[in-house]
């Protein structure tokens, strides 16, 4: 053990020292400030802006602006939510439905007759690629199920097994995509010798059975064909409101709030709202373009000029969503937008935690809470008294 000279200590770390004894001074006078000025710390938003800093013996001499949470009247809100007609669903629509689940969960079945490929037929299949005459890796596979018209391979091979029969071979000569992922293959002509071994089809049941119904119905005790057809209905019910929220009722809402509640809008939001385009458009230029609107100042004020309108609503709008969710008891939970990043993950066949990593770094959680709570208000508020 041993102390190391006040003086060493100074020379090595000194300008870190300083640095951290004026951060720590202007956080003491911030709080401070608040303080005096009976400011709660949570109707801040944004970040401050020092607008003057000064060093002076025995301290620093600083003006930070901050921006406070608006108030915000929005009496009569409910008054702005448009009328619309709930949308019908048929029993065609059901009946349809219903068919392509069932067939969507249809085992396969080997078909009896001695007939030919024809489409949406499954075949079972072995082939082997060949490329000027030499096997390629990857090309090869046996007892391969394929549905046919799919998509699922390259074009022209499906439209091959098209008229085969069951334990016949062909030769398929198809042409690999130009932006074919493998840079060997791509653009290139191949050969496939294929052998058709099986031919299936869906065993699409009639109606449901109850080893179905519960397929479909998890949890439900004793489900009947009726509660399916139900549910479908009521599925089928809320598409189609989604779609007139989206491209009605929502886009009016917003116009009604935004015109009828008034309210002053923070410039430093707005300014990071703008900070923010601006660095999504500087993303996509070019290296010339950059150095361009480097060198000319009012081409950068111009350009974010043209995306005030925009932003100035969207901060708007944002904190009218916030108090119409408070007035409406709209909560979401951290935990669920874990969730719902997960669920989305899993969807796409990604690491959920990779996937929450990459939004933590975009910076992008809160925005993507804030969705989910907009979502949640405007359903709440357009299905009222529906």
């Amino acid at each position: 053990k041993g102390k190391v000279p006040a003086n060493i200590v100074k020379t090595r770390f000194g300008k870190q020292i300083h640095e951290d004894a004026k951060n720590d001074a202007i956080k003491d006078a911030y709080t401070k400030a608040l303080g005096e000025l009976n400011i709660k710390p949570e109707l801040v938003v944004g970040e401050p802006a020092i607008t003057k800093f000064e060093e002076k013996e025995g301290g620093v001499e600083f003006e930070m602006k901050i921006s406070i949470r608006p108030t915000v009247n929005a009496d009569g809100y409910e008054t702005c939510v448009p009328e619309y007609k709930t949308p019908k669903v048929t029993k065609k629509e059901t009946a349809e439905r219903l068919e392509k689940m069932m067939k969507m969960t249809a085992e396969l079945k080997a078909i009896e007759t001695k007939r030919a490929v024809a489409a949406e037929d499954f075949v079972v299949i072995d082939f082997e690629g060949f490329l000027n005459g030499v096997p390629f890796e990857g090309g090869k596979a046996e007892d391969y199920t394929l549905e046919i018209g799919s998509g699922s391979f390259i074009p022209g091979f499906e439209d091959g097994i098209i008229g085969m029969k069951a334990g016949k071979s062909k030769d398929i000569e198809v042409t690999f995509p130009e932006n074919y992922g493998n840079k060997d293959l791509a653009g290139q002509p191949t050969l496939f010798k294929v052998t058709l071994k099986e031919i299936k089809v869906k065993d699409v049941q009639k109606t449901p059975s109850e080893a179905t119904l519960k397929r479909f119905l998890p949890g439900v005790e004793a489900p009947t064909a009726e509660m399916l057809e139900e549910q479908i209905e009521q599925e089928l019910r809320n598409e189609k409101l989604s779609k007139v929220f989206n491209d009605d009722v929502k886009p009016k809402f917003i116009e009604n709030v935004l015109e009828k509640i008034a309210l002053d809008l923070p410039e430093s939001i707005i300014e990071q709202e703008i900070d923010l385009q601006m660095r999504g458009v500087f993303g996509k230029m070019s290296e010339e373009e950059i150095k361009e609107y480097a060198g000319n100042p009012d081409k950068i004020k111009e350009k974010r000029e043209e995306f005030r309108s925009d932003c100035e609503k969207s901060v708007k709008l944002t904190f009218i969503v916030d108090e119409l969710a408070k007035r409406e008891n709209i909560v979401v939970t951290d935990q669920e937008v874990l969730q719902m990043i997960y669920f989305e993950a899993m969807q796409q066949g990604a690491n959920p935690k990779e996937y929450l990593e990459y939004y933590e770094k975009q910076g992008v959680l809160p925005a993507i809470k804030m969705s989910i709570i907009e979502e949640r208000l405007f359903t709440q508020l357009f299905t009222k008294g529906k």
